[in-house]
């Protein structure tokens, strides 16, 4: 019988384990990657051939933070020009500043197509940016007049920040044919018949033709996977999503996965969730056949074989669907899937038994999956389902209830309250509903498992800040946007580590520091249950471990 491989103790300042067995320790020991055992470090050197490695012992050790709601074009979104709102940190460390009026988006452009020039692109070389949200500035919303500031030769596009709308500059508009002839929902006019430069939803996006496919094709590049998990390993999150890849199932894509993530030097585990299409019965089976396939393809570190689906658009872009009354100032938004096509659409992926995620930011959207789901299991029962809806942020009580008696999961779109809040309050619902949004509280309260998320790129990566909004509330006005709806700092936390690996089907092996789990850890510099709650976003993140590798935060 043989020698047990090397066992490594790791003392800590502070030790959160995340498990209710044992919630606190001294240190840990890992052994072959994983977890081997918690406790003070006089009781783990009784362990055969142990010994202390000290290189943490000042810092706070949790689980590694699990994001169960992001993409993997947070990464290559740098290879494009930011003109966001907010400052945001690219991977290489630059700081990039938020474009406070409109003035300041137009300069940034300017400033990037000169670039452009200057590198000998040709004119029908466009500028792609991102980040833009209109709601931001009051008054004159920016369309294609504003953008043909910047130029009136060069196609210009930019993604919105919540992906869910672009605009696009007259010249583009002109090179792909977009006119008073072009006839779409998601393509609004002004009073003449002309197109104002806003594309509403991938179908109206599609019209933007080379842009729009030069932009998401950047996002393939493998400086953009690199990207994703160089973000993950400076914010302590140690498990990924890529929630809604529509050519998960092709052997290319899953190649370019695999030759990343599966590195030895990749510093995250990353699930990938297959985006369905709509289409005939049998192709939807054979769709559905194709993404249990992948589950062969999985490793460690990779995971394949679950499913996304996007019913409706952003509350921020107006193209979210919401109960009565709509939108504060009129009107409602945009079916990205008809309604009486959703349950269609799941129905073979629900009998194959996967993983079904859909995006309802919308209340009305949560009623169309919820008939969905309770229509699919009274045809086919299913024990332990987890189908879960992303971002909830009207999810009512009610909706809660039922979400709770059909066993489904939630995560809540915290981040929300900080980055449009006060939008929320003042442009989108008004300030009642907008007090009730994303009501992890609430959720709670009425049994349904919780995780919460950051959507990125939509915002930033990072489970700290997510935990920070939900636990707060707090908008960058300073105002505590539905107090009643606040949850604890145990809760918040539970929520990015065991609710979101439980929601992936991963709580055997992340979201806890216990033994046989991957030694996955989030390294904090400070100690989230000893600071003000409103310091939390502010701990500085040293690194992460992965597997029982330390990768220091760039």
């Amino acid at each position: 019988m043989g020698s047990p491989s090397p066992t490594a103790i790791y003392p800590a300042a502070a030790v959160h384990t995340l498990d209710p067995s044992r919630p606190t320790a001294e240190a840990v020991a890992v052994r072959d990657g994983r977890f081997l055992a918690v406790g003070t470090v006089d009781d783990l050197l009784r362990i055969d051939g142990a010994t202390v490695d000290g290189s943490l012992e000042r810092s706070v050790l949790l689980p590694g933070f699990v994001e169960a709601h992001s993409h993997t074009m947070a990464g290559g979104m740098w290879l494009h020009t930011y003109c966001g709102r907010f400052d945001r940190r690219g991977p290489d460390g630059h700081v990039w500043p938020g474009c406070t009026d409109l003035e300041a988006v137009i300069q940034r452009l300017r400033e990037a197509e000169a670039d452009l020039s200057a590198a000998g692109a040709g004119p029908d070389e466009p500028l792609l940016a991102w980040g833009l949200d209109p709601i931001y500035y009051p008054g004159e919303r920016l369309v294609a007049r504003h953008l043909d500031l910047v130029s009136t030769t060069r196609p210009i596009f930019v993604m919105h920040a919540s992906c869910h709308l672009a605009t696009v500059n007259t010249a583009l508009m002109e090179l792909d044919g977009i006119g008073p002839d072009t006839d779409m929902e998601g393509l609004p006019k002004d009073g003449s018949g002309w197109p104002i430069g806003e594309l509403q939803e991938p179908a109206a996006m599609f019209l933007a033709d080379s842009a729009f496919r030069k932009f998401w094709g950047r996002m393939r590049a493998e400086e953009s996977l690199w990207n994703f998990g160089g973000k993950a390993r400076n914010t302590g999150t140690t498990t990924l999503t890529d929630l809604g890849n529509r050519s998960s199932t092709d052997p290319a894509e899953i190649e370019r996965f695999r030759k990343a993530v599966d590195h030895d030097d990749f510093p995250a585990r990353l699930s990938v969730f297959h985006m369905p299409t709509p289409g005939t019965p049998e192709a939807l089976e054979e769709a559905a056949a194709a993404v249990v396939a992948t589950r062969a393809e999985s490793s460690d570190k990779l995971r394949f074989g679950h499913v996304k689906l996007v019913v409706d658009g952003s509350i921020q872009g107006f193209t979210a669907r919401l109960r009565w009354p709509g939108y504060l100032k009129g009107g409602n938004g945009i079916w990205v899937v008809p309604p009486e096509q959703v349950a269609d659409i799941l129905r073979p992926y629900h009998r194959a038994g996967l993983l079904i995620h859909v995006h309802c930011n919308g209340d009305e959207a949560v009623d169309v999956y919820l008939e969905a789901v309770e229509d699919l299991l009274t045809e086919h029962p299913r024990f332990d389902h987890r189908h879960t809806v992303q971002h909830c942020q009207l999810t009512s009580p009610g909706q809660y209830r039922r979400m709770a008696g059909l066993g489904m999961c939630a995560n809540v779109f915290a981040n929300h309250t900080w980055f449009w809040g006060n939008q929320h309050a003042s442009e989108t619902v008004g300030p009642d509903r907008a007090a009730r949004m994303n009501s992890a509280r609430t959720a709670l309260d009425l049994g349904v498992p919780l995780s919460m998320h950051s959507d990125a790129p939509v915002t930033p990566l990072g489970g700290l800040h997510v935990a920070w909004c939900a636990v707060n509330r707090l908008t960058p006005s300073g105002t505590v946007l539905g107090p009643e709806e606040r949850i604890s700092v145990v809760e918040a936390l539970h929520a990015i580590t065991m609710g979101a690996a439980h929601q992936l089907e991963m709580e055997d092996e992340v979201g806890s520091i216990s033994p046989r789990k991957h030694a996955d850890l989030a390294i904090l510099e400070a100690d989230p249950f000893a600071i003000d709650p409103v310091e939390l976003r502010d701990i500085p993140v040293r690194g992460t471990m992965l597997g029982g590798r330390i990768f220091e935060a760039g």
